[in-house]
């Protein structure tokens, strides 16, 4: 994980809020991010980002207690994120996307909420977050 911090730092990634599932391979990949971009007091955790999570749950808990983060990097599982990913850019959650663990992807949103509302700029595996120096 921590090769593929440098590759997110090359790309010049900056993030105002890290979230998390506390389940611990996610919370363990949230902490090396957070320490590596030093943000520790940016690391927060939340129940709806756990395998099973509640996509609906985590949109509103975004706009309720993090409404005023722009860069927020989520870290949880698949397929649920990736699920995420396809709902917020179709509106439907079985459009096929795919991340892989530890890969990223950069949706740009303007106003969120449940539904197709993000576009996708980028999708980046963590092989090439692995080759980018």
């Amino acid at each position: 994980m921590w090769r593929v911090t440098k590759g997110m730092k090359a790309l010049d990634l900056s993030f105002d809020l890290i979230l998390s599932s506390p389940f611990v391979r996610a919370r363990r990949t949230a902490e090396i991010v957070a320490e590596s971009f030093h943000l520790p007091k940016k690391l927060e955790f939340s129940q709806n980002l756990v395998p099973d999570g509640n996509a609906k749950e985590l949109i509103e808990e975004i706009k309720l207690q993090h409404g005023k983060s722009k860069k927020i990097l989520l870290v949880g599982h698949e397929p649920y994120l990736s699920q995420l990913v396809s709902l917020l850019i179709s509106g439907d959650s079985s459009i096929a996307i795919t991340l892989k663990k530890a890969g990223l992807c950069k949706l740009s949103v303007d106003v969120l909420k449940y539904g197709q509302c993000a576009t996708l700029e980028w999708l980046i595996t963590p092989g090439q977050l692995r080759r980018v120096q």
